[in-house]
């Protein structure tokens, strides 16, 4: 019975200790997490779950780490407001995906950021047409800021991505009742005989988005 007491006595001390420890580290949106934050808040939580399962070690052990932690994060929160250089190390820096309507490739990789994680993204900015972006900025906290270029008229049909990395996709293709040849011919057209050297293409409004491979 005594240990059940313990355990929500630990329980109780520790959920307004926790609280206390991030009101104090600051207030931000979860998607604005830095990956300190993220170390900071998980390191935390498994400590305060090891103090409240372990009711045979002493509460101070862990009420003197979280402090330990609270004061790394608020010291290296203080370094990055006053040196870029730091902040570069710890918060990372914003990479360009989109360059006045052309995807960079290479950003994407080296951010392991595939097309599929672009194109969820846009949607989530009302964005269904790589052609409508100006820039795409990937921000440290991994959300995607559009700017998008100046149009005169609403463009409200959906652009179909009818090849990723090279791959035709036939399901969009039938979905607009096209095929395979049809899309062949019309990229001819346009003079880009090899789709296998394309790494992006749409098709709405009767235009063609193509967006070709890095050459390496």
């Amino acid at each position: 019975m005594e240990v059940y007491i313990a355990i929500v006595i630990r329980t109780i001390f520790l959920y307004f200790l926790i609280l206390l420890i991030f009101r104090l580290m600051g207030k931000r949106e979860i998607g604005e997490l830095s990956i300190l934050d993220l170390v900071v808040f998980i390191m935390i939580a498994e400590m305060a779950v090891m103090a409240i399962e372990d009711t045979n070690d002493p509460l101070l052990h862990s009420i003197v780490a979280m402090f330990l932690l609270m004061g790394i994060q608020l010291g290296l929160a203080y370094l990055t407001l006053k040196s870029q250089k730091v902040r570069n190390i710890i918060d990372g820096k914003p990479t360009i995906i989109i360059d006045r309507g052309k995807i960079d490739e290479n950003a994407m990789r080296k951010q392991r950021y595939n097309f599929n994680d672009l194109m969820i993204q846009l949607r989530d900015k009302d964005v269904n047409n790589v052609a409508d972006v100006e820039f795409a900025i990937l921000e440290p906290s991994g959300k995607l800021s559009v700017f998008q270029k100046e149009r005169n008229e609403e463009e409200p049909d959906l652009h179909m991505p009818l090849i990723i990395d090279g791959v035709v996709q036939d399901e969009n293709l039938h979905k607009i009742d096209r095929n395979n040849l049809w899309l062949r011919q019309q990229l001819r057209k346009l003079g880009y005989p090899e789709l296998k050297n394309i790494s992006y293409c749409t098709f709405g409004n009767g235009m063609f988005y193509v967006d070709l491979k890095d050459k390496n």
